[in-house]
C-alpha cells in the first residue's frame, strides 16, 4: 500500500480504495499526495467544485461559489479523492467563501508545494449578492503565465 509522507497528515494510509469517515472541518480533513510521475514537465492540474458551500458567519446560511483550483505539480500530485473530501468539509463550516478559497490555496501549498498554485471562486451568497474571488498564496508562483480566475458567474436561478 502506498503510504502518505506529509507532517500534517492525521494519518499515514491514504484515503483512496478504502471507506473513510467523512471529515467534520477543514482542519480535521486529510490531504493526501502521491508522486508526480512526470515531475520534468511543467502542466498545469485544475479540479473544479461547482457546488461548493460553507456557512455564513453572519446568518448561518450557506454560501454557494464554482470553485476552481489550478497548480503545476513538482514532485507531488493532489491526490482527488481526498481533495474532494477537504472541499466537503466546507459544508458546515462558518466562512465566507472567500476566506475559504484562500485557505485551500494555502493548505495546498504546504501539503504538495507546487510549482505554482492558485484558487478561484465565483458565486452567490444567501443574500443574492455575487462575487468573485481568487488567490494566490505568497510562497507559489503564478501559473505559467496564466491568470487564476473562475469561469463564469454563478447567479440566483443556477449559471448564466
Amino acid at each position: 500500500m502506498l503510504k502518505k509522507s506529509g507532517k500534517s497528515s492525521k494519518s499515514t494510509e491514504l484515503q483512496l480504495g478504502r471507506a473513510v469517515e467523512w471529515p467534520t472541518s477543514p482542519d480535521a480533513a486529510q490531504i493526501d499526495r502521491v508522486p508526480n510521475p512526470q515531475r520534468d514537465t511543467n502542466y498545469v492540474v485544475r479540479f473544479t467544485a461547482p457546488e461548493f458551500t460553507s456557512l455564513c458567519p453572519v446568518t448561518g446560511q450557506p454560501d454557494f461559489a464554482h470553485l476552481m483550483i489550478d497548480y503545476v505539480p513538482g514532485q507531488w500530485l493532489l491526490e482527488s479523492k481526498s481533495l474532494k473530501l477537504y472541499v466537503a468539509s466546507f459544508r458546515n463550516h462558518g466562512a465566507f467563501h472567500e476566506d475559504c478559497t484562500v485557505m485551500i490555496g494555502k493548505r495546498i501549498a504546504a501539503e504538495i508545494k507546487p510549482n505554482g498554485c492558485g484558487s478561484a471562486a465565483t458565486g452567490i451568497r444567501a443574500a443574492a449578492s455575487p462575487s468573485t474571488c481568487s488567490g494566490r498564496p505568497a510562497n507559489c508562483r503564478r501559473i505559467l503565465g496564466f491568470p487564476i480566475r473562475a469561469s463564469r458567474p454563478i447567479a440566483a436561478g443556477g449559471e448564466k
